[in-house]
């Protein structure tokens, strides 16, 4: 539409959008954490839950430092708007089942986390599905700046996720959220350091 402003000008705009979304999933998960301080006698702390809480505050802290490479996207759809509000409604998603309104009818975390289970790693996969959507929109060079390990890590955390909707091995669940925290503090500083 003419006159509707420049690309720079589009991006801030959708931006602020975006930082209001990522903004409510950042609160939902500190105020949920907060809980535990405040109130540490009312709920059991689980150590799967809280690592998945912590992976899932790291996400939306790095997807608002990844997505300013949107701002070289040249030409800007209500499509591509769309779509990143979807993706965002997902983490948003992913943080209000980790602490819900109430878990009264459920013994503890624990038992909240696994009877989720299904939902909770469902987002998870999706989220994964999403970046790969997203990588992509932002350019081939954008993907192979990657290299091949991105071609390994989707499908590898897609796997483990449907695993995790349908087992509940307590030991599977620990190594899981070990091993992603571990792997996504390292996908971070190693290929987001910096912005360039």
């Amino acid at each position: 539409m003419p006159g509707v402003g420049t690309n720079a000008e589009i991006f801030l705009h959708i931006r602020v959008v975006m930082g209001v979304i990522l903004g409510l999933g950042i609160a939902r998960l500190l105020a949920g954490m907060a809980r535990f301080i405040q109130h540490p006698g009312r709920h059991k702390v689980y150590f799967v839950h809280l690592g998945w809480v912590v992976s899932i505050l790291l996400t939306l802290v790095h997807f608002w430092w990844w997505e300013f490479w949107l701002f070289n996207i040249e030409h800007w759809t209500f499509a591509l708007y769309a779509f990143l509000l979807g993706y965002l409604t997902v983490l948003y998603l992913l943080s209000t089942l980790l602490f819900p309104d109430d878990i009264a009818e459920y013994r503890d975390y624990e038992d909240y986390f696994m009877s989720r289970r299904k939902w909770f790693f469902g987002l998870l996969a999706a989220t994964f599905l999403l970046d790969l959507v997203d990588t992509l929109i932002k350019g081939q060079q954008h993907l192979q700046w990657f290299g091949n390990e991105y071609a390994v890590r989707v499908p590898v955390y897609v796997t483990l996720c449907l695993v995790a909707m349908v087992w509940r091995n307590k030991c599977f669940h620990i190594a899981f959220v070990i091993a992603s925290l571990v792997y996504q503090v390292s996908w971070i500083v190693r290929l987001f350091g910096t912005l360039e």
